[in-house]
């Protein structure tokens, strides 16, 4: 028996999506990564309806089938689809599940490696966080000093003014003056 290929973790997170706030992959994309046609997956999917509650599974509204269309995320295999028929979106558990209900060897084998991605994934956004939250701080940190650095310039402008413009000396009046409250 000839084992299958099976893409590689890297390869299968690059069709994974963000919508409506989950990573889905879509099911053509389920279906060419568990070797069998969309309309098979998608049969065995309304079969075992009970096993996709809507975390696991939705459908895609006619928007988001226009915006994917208009990114060019969507597949070739859109083009063939029927438009009453928008694709479905499965999520990590979803695309679980589906591989549970195909049952063959390919999509059980392949269905590590679904896991693995949407684990990868994660790790990445983790990440990413990390990242994110470094970054503010490091935006804080850097406006405080700004704001500290921005004082000092002020300070120096206002300096400057002062010596452009600077005050009329006091001069004593021309002649003689007597001081007549001093008297001791």
């Amino acid at each position: 028996m000839t084992r299958a290929i099976v893409p590689s973790p890297d390869h299968i997170s690059r069709d994974i999506l963000v919508l409506r706030g989950h990573r889905v992959l879509l099911d053509a994309h389920l279906a060419a990564l568990y070797g069998v046609t969309t309309k098979r997956l998608n049969e065995q999917v309304k079969r075992n309806a009970e096993r996709f509650p809507g975390d696991f599974m939705f459908r895609l509204t006619r928007y988001e089938v226009e915006a994917l269309n208009r990114s060019q995320i969507a597949t070739g295999s859109q083009k063939h689809r029927d438009p009453r028929f928008p694709p479905f979106a499965f999520t990590e558990h979803g695309a679980i599940q589906a591989a549970n209900v195909l049952n063959s060897p390919k999509a059980i084998e392949t269905g590590i490696y679904v896991v693995r991605a949407f684990l990868r994934l994660r790790e990445m956004l983790a990440s990413n966080t990390e990242l994110a939250r470094q970054f503010a701080q490091l935006e804080a940190r850097l406006d405080k000093k700004l704001a500290d650095h921005d004082e000092a310039i002020a300070a120096i402008l206002s300096a400057i003014r002062q010596l452009m413009h600077p005050t009329p000396p006091r001069r004593r009046p021309i002649g003689f003056t007597a001081d007549l409250g001093d008297k001791r």
